[in-house]
């Protein structure tokens, strides 16, 4: 049974995705309720593998952003909070532009 419960938001970490429909908000919250059940679990990964985790989790339209972020920034010191403000600034401007509604 501890497998069962360990291995589950192990799982669920490993594939999390964040879909063309879901926002950044959605998204991360989704993402938010994994980290806390690993956290529960005593498995906290490193803030940084959260960051990686979440920018490789994006759709393809978000592609430009990411690279512009892994360019600009330190991934090993860039907050989890700062990098979701920043997904949130840009999503504005997708959605200003009739991108995010898209495929």
């Amino acid at each position: 049974m501890y497998f069962y419960t360990l291995s589950l938001p192990l799982k669920e970490y490993e594939k999390f995705l964040i879909s063309n429909e879901e926002t950044i908000d959605s998204g991360f919250t989704i993402f938010n309720a994994i980290m806390t059940s690993l956290k529960s679990l005593d498995l906290d990964y490193s803030s940084k593998n959260h960051v990686r985790k979440f920018l490789r989790a994006l759709p393809l339209k978000w592609r430009a952003k990411v690279t512009a972020i892994e360019e600009a920034k330190d991934l090993a010191t860039l907050p989890l909070d700062e990098l979701i403000r920043n997904l949130k600034v840009y999503e504005m401007v997708l959605d200003n532009d009739g991108v995010a509604s898209d495929s």
